[in-house]
């Protein structure tokens, strides 16, 4: 097996639980501000095939793993009916924070689970190979976590930034903002594949604590064939 393909195969699990997860936020963040469009529909739900998107979530992260060498995508969008909050602006704001918040709480719990699994296939080395795989898998799922954040508050419809982004405005401006969120998607797609060095500007506080954190988890990961 391919180096490559071995690293995708371990990248895939933890992504597709991440995106999940993100959205499994907006539809409870939406019940819990009192809308359950979420929830009659039966997206309130972590059962990963109610929220595949067929380009989004499978050939989204293949073609951009095996072409720009990482894995990212995102999944169906989790329906939501802002009228239904019992504070608009409050719950817009809490509902599209929701997933990002997520994606921030589970970086930071894999770190302990990552120095926990270090110490355990230290401990018992008979099982360091089988350890070493399910603890760079969690490794991955920080970095992943951590840029799913960081890229869902760009304040580009119809990322989560852009649903703080129309409040920050002045009236007259969020309203012409909100307007041009129709090319929202068409200005991401640019941005991913022409727009790189104001990606990487955008990511690189995200990137630096991604750095920052594995610098600090490093002592503790495993020496295995799946990290040579």
């Amino acid at each position: 097996m391919s180096p490559s393909l071995q690293n995708f195969l371990l990248v895939a699990p933890i992504l597709l639980f991440s995106m999940v997860a993100h959205e499994y936020a907006h539809g409870y963040a939406a019940h819990r501000q009192g809308d359950d469009t979420a929830l009659m529909l039966g997206r309130l739900s972590w059962n990963p095939i109610r929220h595949i998107d067929p380009f989004m979530t499978v050939i989204l992260p293949v073609v951009m793993y095996f072409t720009l060498g990482f894995a990212f995508g995102g999944a169906k969008p989790v329906p939501v009916n802002p009228r239904n909050y019992r504070n608009f602006k409050r719950g817009d704001i809490i509902v599209s924070m929701a997933g990002i918040v997520t994606n921030l709480v589970i970086a930071g719990l894999l770190v302990p689970c990552v120095m926990a699994l270090g110490l355990v296939g230290r401990a018992v080395p008979l099982l360091n190979d089988t350890i070493s795989l399910v603890q760079l898998m969690l490794a991955f799922g920080i970095t992943i976590n951590l840029v799913l954040a960081g890229f869902n508050l760009m304040p580009i419809p119809p990322l989560d930034g852009s649903h703080v982004m129309k409040y920050l405005l002045p009236a007259a401006w969020s309203l012409h903002y909100q307007r041009v969120a129709r090319y929202g998607f068409l200005v991401l797609m640019l941005i991913i594949s022409f727009g790189r060095p104001v990606l990487t500007a955008w990511m690189s506080p995200i990137l630096y604590l991604n750095r920052v954190a594995w610098t600090f988890l490093s002592p503790y990961v495993l020496t295995s064939a799946w990290t040579n």
